[in-house]
């Protein structure tokens, strides 16, 4: 069951992160989730529109966004594969004509859930606090 974030969801919503953030981001510092663990809980959280989706009362996997813009969609790695991730972004698009989003170029998992959708790349950029490569997507008209 999809519903909307409340309060009580942060340290669930946090954990999936960071669970889904160490297998498809293991090439990031320690440092660098720290930092976004904190952003997480104070900006991100508070300016997006999240979802959660729901499980027999627990909360597994959420998408953030920011108008159009995915800010994030993470599933706990022992959920993946399972719909999750697609229900939740099916949920963003019917929302928005167009969804845009970042993914690492790294971070195989997430490209290939992105291309699989039908997300199309528009753009490439190294993202400065990483120095990572990135693609920005689009899906939608």
């Amino acid at each position: 069951m999809i519903r909307p974030y409340h309060a009580g969801d942060v340290e669930d919503i946090v954990d999936i992160w960071y669970q889904a953030s160490l297998v498809a981001h293991p090439f990031l510092s320690e440092h660098f989730l720290a930092d976004e663990e904190r952003k997480i809980r104070q900006g991100y959280l508070p300016a997006a529109q999240t979802w959660v989706y729901e499980e027999a009362g627990q909360v597994v996997g959420f998408i953030s966004l920011l108008g159009n813009e995915v800010g994030g969609v993470f599933v706990h790695p022992e959920m993946q594969r399972r719909g999750i991730g697609a229900a939740l972004m099916d949920m963003a698009c019917s929302l928005h004509d167009t969804v845009e989003l970042e993914v690492f170029q790294a971070n195989s998992i997430g490209r290939a859930f992105y291309a699989k959708y039908g997300f199309e790349p528009i753009d490439e950029f190294t993202l400065d606090e990483t120095g990572e490569p990135t693609i920005r997507l689009r899906y939608g008209s």
